[in-house]
């Protein structure tokens, strides 16, 4: 008996396997990825409009229990990653997200690239130009030049605008995923101006157009008598991430100029694509949400 104990001792511990075969470390790396997916489920919760919840309804939100809420929420309160209220109980997103974000941004390879093409699409329309990022809700300013030549670099204050009325937002909003496009519809399309687009089946039509064509046009849909006409940008995978735009008062970008406005911005729009890496022929439409 002691021989076979010492035998047993010898052997190595086998991994504890579930009913479908994972291993302990499957399930080890499988709950840590579901622990994952809640926190980020929490922090999707929050938009520009929602920017302070309380529990129960981050809970209602997600679908979860308020207990299991509670403990995904004092974890990011922990990491900095929210930030209670002083004697309420509703939290907003921390100060730690826009540090995170701003060196994200600073770190892209489209900060890196973009500033010569911004300057060049400035130069050569006579109009303010600029480039966002796509959020996955928002865009965020990266690049922007004013005319007369100034060109300002945003990554250090994050200036965000709508995805659903701007000449940029349409432009990489059109060609994400279908509940990419429906999040940001339930998410409310406030009226910033007469124009705004706030049906959403109009804004669907809206962004189905923008794909047909390969451009968007905000018709003073953000600020009035202002026009916008923008093109998506894609990385090296081929997924639209990012938009560049040409934007001025009406009276000097009228709509007889947008079809060659429009020649110049997607012109930009593929070559910057190409810069980071996407090439057309590789170009299979994954990230184009189907019509």
């Amino acid at each position: 008996m002691r021989l076979e104990t010492n035998e047993a001792m010898a052997r190595p511990a086998r991994k504890t396997v579930d009913e479908d075969g994972a291993s302990g470390d499957s399930l080890d790396q499988r709950g840590s990825l579901k622990s994952m997916q809640k926190l980020m489920a929490v922090l999707d919760c929050f938009s520009r409009y929602d920017r302070s919840l309380s529990l129960a309804e981050i809970s209602e939100r997600c679908r979860m229990p308020k207990t299991t809420v509670h403990r995904l929420v004092t974890s990011l309160r922990e990491a900095k990653l929210l930030e209670q209220d002083k004697g309420r109980d509703r939290y907003r997103m921390g100060i730690r997200l826009f540090e995170l974000g701003s060196i994200v941004l600073a770190n892209l390879d489209i900060h890196r690239e973009a500033r010569d093409f911004v300057e060049r699409l400035g130069e050569i329309s006579g109009e303010s130009a600029h480039l966002c990022v796509f959020d996955g809700t928002n865009m965020v300013i990266i690049e922007h030049r004013e005319p007369g030549g100034s060109t300002v670099n945003w990554t250090t204050t994050l200036s965000i605008s709508p995805s659903y009325c701007t000449g940029v937002g349409k432009a990489a909003l059109a060609f994400q995923e279908p509940a990419t496009i429906e999040k940001v519809i339930r998410q409310g399309l406030l009226p910033y101006t007469p124009n705004t687009i706030t049906d959403p089946d109009a804004l669907r039509a809206d962004l189905n157009e923008t794909r047909r064509r390969g451009y968007s046009i905000d018709e003073g849909e953000h600020q009035p008598t202002v026009r916008c006409v923008a093109a998506p940008i894609r990385n090296a995978s081929g997924r639209v991430f990012a938009a560049i735009s040409v934007t001025g008062p009406m009276n000097r970008v009228t709509r007889q100029r947008v079809p060659a406005l429009a020649e110049l911005v997607m012109a930009t729009a593929n070559q910057l694509s190409r810069q980071l890496g996407f090439e057309p022929a590789r170009d299979n439409t994954e990230a184009r949400p189907k019509t």
